[in-house]
């Protein structure tokens, strides 16, 4: 239509208006070409935990294919505290959760402009932790719409308006739900994200009576329903399709559950208890069909849905006699990544591998990717036919992984690992929070800051 609209222009021109004509042509080609880049270039918010999704897929175009020393662009960063809350963004803003010690303990929100970073609004609440690995928040913040989702470890649960950080509702979980008072609490707090589906928040909280999974109205924290009876667990809930109807999976201190997100009904519940405490942090992937889940202590566990009823089966499972001599794979913190007929993931000791979907057998292990240690992590997303790989040495590996190997194409630092997450001198710090892409960027954390680094091309 352009292109039509410059010929009808040239043809109707008089001879007195060529030369406007001329710089009309140019001007209207080149809106026309911008407005072709528009179409062509995606971008895309990340508004919850591992993407809008909650799969770890970015689907953003027009960013680099190669990350070095030589392109990395730091557009800003700002200090926080620490944490291993992964930031979230939304309508040009950028959410974290951090904590501090002096002069009270505290949990924070924070608000960035995601352009230049200027701080916006931080909401600051006293805490008092009582678990283990105090570092701070877990859970990333969730924005839908004009309105952010934040739990904090102890289970400090705030509504907040997105445009100032007023707070529209808020609630303490540990004491509604007498998570603490019936020994309930994880030893290492809240973790799960929370989850918005339509007018409900869903929160997977370790709470007492019949509570380890809620439903809130998510305008004002009424509580609409609860279920599982189920210890605490630290995975963040998924939403999937399975027999026409959405469910909402949640694995628990002691099963995978399929449960009715408008209802809270438990569709079904598949068993899985730990041989020694709940350690299960990785997320559920799910691929057609199937669920994968992972455990640092209780290998893997794949289960089939059933698409005429709402019922699960088990496919294959796998556990080694203990951590260093695992099968399939031993994750703790890193969720894996499933491409076509094969998953990829970290074992318990950094060990990149590919399994067998089908069967969870290895087909090969590489050392490349993060160093050799106790609960080596990598935050895998998946950008077209490359995997961006955040490792907890604070670098950005980009690559393919395939059946027969990682192909790795670049490899920066962008982020100092520090030490507050894992005090081990040794070791040199990690950086455990999970980036977020968005706006053809990276925001990452470790526990001092948070950057942004400019990856379009």
């Amino acid at each position: 239509m352009c292109w039509i609209s410059a010929k009808f222009i040239c043809r109707s021109a008089t001879a007195g208006s060529r030369l406007l004509s001329r710089v009309g042509i140019g001007l209207l080609v080149l809106t026309c070409g911008m407005n072709l880049f528009a179409a062509v270039v995606r971008a895309d918010d990340w508004t919850q935990w591992r993407g809008n999704n909650r799969d770890g897929h970015w689907n953003e175009t027009g960013v680099v294919n190669e990350l070095t020393a030589e392109n990395l662009k730091t557009v800003w960063r700002q200090p926080i505290g620490s944490g291993y809350s992964g930031p979230t963004v939304a309508d040009g803003r950028v959410f974290v959760m951090d904590r501090q010690e002096k002069p009270e303990q505290a949990e924070s929100i924070w608000c960035f402009d995601a352009k230049t970073g200027q701080r916006l609004w931080q909401h600051q609440y006293p805490v008092t932790y009582t678990i283990s690995y105090t570092a701070g928040p877990r859970a990333s913040v969730t924005i839908d719409g004009g309105l952010a989702f934040a739990v904090g470890a102890m289970g400090d649960l705030h509504c907040l308006n997105v445009a100032d950080g007023s707070v529209a509702w808020k609630k303490n979980l540990n004491l509604e739900f007498r998570i603490s008072e019936t020994k309930r609490m994880p030893i290492w707090g809240i973790t799960p994200s929370p989850l918005i589906y339509g007018e409900l928040l869903i929160l997977q909280i370790s709470g007492a009576d019949g509570a380890a999974v809620v439903g809130l109205d998510k305008n004002t924290g009424r509580e609409i329903w609860r279920a599982l009876d189920d210890a605490g667990q630290y995975s963040s809930p998924v939403l999937t399709k399975q027999a026409g109807k959405d469910v909402v999976i949640c694995w628990t201190g002691e099963a995978i559950a399929g449960l009715d997100p408008t209802t809270g009904q438990v569709f079904w519940r598949h068993p899985f208890p730990p041989a020694q405490m709940p350690i299960g942090v990785a997320t559920p992937i799910i691929k057609d069909d199937q669920i994968f889940v992972t455990s640092f202590y209780d290998g893997s566990l794949m289960l089939k849905m059933n698409q005429q009823e709402m019922s699960v089966s088990e496919v294959w499972s796998a556990k080694g006699p203990n951590e260093r001599t695992t099968q399939a794979l031993h994750s703790i913190i890193s969720t894996p990544i499933w491409i076509g007929d094969h998953i990829y993931g970290v074992d318990s000791y950094g060990e990149l591998r590919c399994l067998q979907a089908s069967d969870g057998a290895r087909v090969w292990e590489s050392l490349t990717a993060v160093k050799k240690n106790r609960w080596g992590t990598i935050h895998f997303v998946s950008h077209g036919d490359d995997v961006w790989m955040f490792n907890e040495q604070g670098e950005i590996i980009i690559g393919q992984l395939t059946p027969q190997s990682l192909v790795e194409k670049s490899r920066v630092k962008v982020i100092d690992p520090t030490t507050v997450q894992l005090p081990d001198r040794k070791r040199g710090g990690v950086c455990w929070s999970h980036p977020a892409f968005a706006n053809r960027c990276i925001f990452v954390r470790n526990d001092q800051e948070i950057i942004c680094i400019d990856v379009s091309q």
